[in-house]
């Protein structure tokens, strides 16, 4: 099937990494907010989250506390935050299953439940 000129072409996966969904709607709408106020800071973000999203490191860490669980459909994922930049306030919480990335919420101001 031909493409039409002009459209966007996506990234494709390799098989070694994982693939990101939203989890909810909320989440998509703060990723497209994020896109247009840190731009490249959010394409590293997506770089790492392909590729290494259960590494900890000061950006990337499990939740913890009541924050550190998020269940889905019934079952119970460990929560994680991933931090865009260092100096930022926007923060992604996001989940895995198998070799995806759930984008559970994107925040472009730190959230307080994590003050």
């Amino acid at each position: 099937m031909a493409g039409k000129r002009g459209e966007l072409v996506p990234r494709p996966t390799k098989k070694t990494e994982y693939e990101i969904r939203f989890a909810t709607n909320n989440a998509r709408k703060g990723w497209r907010d994020l896109t247009a106020v840190i731009r490249n800071p959010l394409a590293e973000a997506w770089d790492f989250l392909t590729r290494t999203p259960l590494v900890v490191d000061p950006k990337n860490y499990p939740l913890r506390g009541d924050l550190g669980v998020v269940t889905r459909d019934g079952v119970s994922h460990q929560r994680w935050q991933h931090k865009p930049t260092q100096q930022g306030d926007a923060r992604i919480w996001f989940y895995v299953e198998g070799r995806t990335v759930h984008v559970e919420q994107v925040h472009t101001n730190h959230p307080n439940e994590t003050k």
